[in-house]
């Protein structure tokens, strides 16, 4: 039996890293494939990186274009850096002579059978002059045209496969969906499918997702993945699967820097779970959340941030007010601080981003603040919290402990999340406001930790310039989390103000 990398070596790679691991290694030599799209969704700046990938295998590629003349082809390439050479040979097949004459334009909408083999005849011609190994056909749509109907638009595509097959050559043909969407022709000839869509959320940049709709005889991984196109050239990201990913790691008990919070959390929190802060807007999410990032570094580990909600120099201005140089640590290369546009971002491209951070910098904590921003990330989808669990899960099994923040909506009372999580997460730490003696204060507390003991107790804490105070348990006070609470002991339990 042919072994795991002599099955990857007998695919032709598409030179995209994601695509070619959601095609588990490529495109089956020798085969016919189609890329479908609407126009626009990046059906031939994938296909160039085909060619590319081919050219640097020193392979013998053909890019045959009806669509496009070459130096629109070529100025594309150039738009992306690449410039396509000697091993690259670009046909401009141009149409037959009657279609440009003006005394037969008819034939423009009701072609002839000559010119559809006319059309056939130079693409063979060229095929055995170059006698390439990979192959590009842009677009069926101008096939389709000279074919007129849908019986012999089938005989002619079954006629290129096995001309093509005849050469061993994969063939990567490219179709704009300008047909009717009921017509699966070309599916069910070709050796695989792959299809391209572009969305347009109401707000923010288009989302470009791809999806394999039929590979014969290979494992592929299903759904949709998200993709971009960037300067230089597609980018894919495969969807995360936790339970691909396994490794093992000692768990340790991990402590925040503070000696309150610890208490709290019966001594820490254990490395590789997942923590979620919960809270109205003000209550110090994010700075609880920066404390656990910081005792990481100062242990002699990395972290790494991702910030929706906040600017970047504001955080740094405010943190730095409480004690903490976020900007120092940055410098020395053991934090990592990432500012996530909520509107330009895809779910799949931070999933991808936090992967690549943890497993390139051998990063051991992950802060995110906050959830609101990144369901904001997607406000069209309704998979976020199967987003969260692949990507908590993923990050726990790499041992890297996770910090998430949510803003409930209100501020003392019954208050409501826009998403609930909290059954994802392994620590649940809980901030609420309460009014005592005219002046609103703030408290602490645990409501679920998985590993271990914790306490059950709630705590009052201040955030001044010197960071953030936890004061003792509030056993005399009933009613904090309603933010009403009543006094039922004696004596004034609570934190004394700050010297002014």
């Amino acid at each position: 039996m042919p072994t795991s990398n002599e099955l990857i070596d007998a695919k032709a790679a598409t030179g995209i890293e994601g695509l070619d691991d959601i095609l588990s290694g490529g495109l089956s030599r020798g085969h016919v494939f189609l890329l479908e799209g609407e126009p626009g969704t990046g059906k031939t700046t994938v296909a160039l990186q085909f060619m590319l990938a081919g050219a640097r295998a020193g392979e013998r590629s053909l890019y045959i274009t009806l669509s496009e003349t070459e130096r629109e082809l070529r100025q594309g390439a150039a738009s992306h850096g690449w410039t396509l050479d000697d091993n690259i040979h670009i046909y401009e097949l141009s149409p037959p002579e009657s279609l440009l004459d003006a005394e037969h334009q008819q034939s423009l909408l009701y072609s002839s059978d000559l010119e559809l083999g006319e059309a056939t005849r130079q693409i063979f011609e060229v095929v055995e002059r170059v006698k390439p190994t990979r192959v590009v056909l842009d677009s069926l749509s101008e096939i389709r045209l000279l074919a007129q109907s849908s019986l012999r638009y089938r005989r002619q595509i079954l006629a290129i496969k096995h001309y093509f097959v005849r050469y061993d050559a994969t063939v990567l043909l490219l179709d704009d969906l300008t047909t009717e969407s009921l017509d699966k022709t070309v599916h069910s000839v070709a050796h695989g499918v792959i299809r391209l869509e572009e969305l347009t959320p109401n707000y923010g940049a288009e989302r470009r997702r791809v999806r394999v709709i039929k590979y014969r005889g290979q494992k592929y991984r299903g759904g949709f993945h998200d993709f971009t196109i960037l300067a230089d050239g597609v980018h894919v990201f495969p969807r995360l699967v936790a339970a691909e990913h396994r490794g093992g790691y000692q768990r340790e008990q991990l402590s925040s820097g503070l000696e309150g919070v610890d208490a709290l959390l019966g001594g820490g929190i254990e490395s590789g779970s997942s923590t979620l802060i919960l809270g109205p807007a003000g209550t110090g999410k994010s700075l609880i959340s920066m404390l656990f990032a910081v005792a990481a570094v100062q242990r002699g580990e990395k972290a790494a941030l991702f910030i929706f909600d906040e600017e970047l120099s504001l955080l740094f201005d405010r943190m730095k007010n409480m004690g903490i140089d976020l900007e120092s640590l940055r410098e020395s290369g053991n934090l990592s601080i990432e500012q996530v546009d909520a509107a330009e971002l895809s779910p799949g491209e931070f999933s991808h981003r936090v992967r690549r951070c943890v497993d390139d910098g051998d990063i051991k904590t992950v802060v995110i603040d906050s959830i609101n921003g990144y369901q904001a990330a997607m406000p069209e989808e309704n998979a976020l919290v199967l987003h969260m669990h692949e990507l908590l899960l993923y990050l726990n099994r790499r041992g890297a402990s996770t910090f998430m923040t949510v803003a409930q909506h209100g501020l003392v009372g019954d208050m409501q999340a826009p998403v609930d999580i909290t059954y994802l997460a392994d620590t649940v730490i809980l901030l609420r406001y309460f009014e005592a003696l005219g002046k609103v204060r703030r408290a602490i507390s645990i409501i679920k930790k998985r590993t271990g003991s914790h306490e059950s107790t709630i705590r009052e804490y201040r955030i001044g310039s010197q960071g953030m105070t936890v004061g003792e348990p509030l056993e005399a006070f009933q009613g904090v989390l309603r933010g009403v609470p009543t006094y039922l002991g004696e004596g004034n339990p609570l934190l004394k103000d700050e010297a002014r």
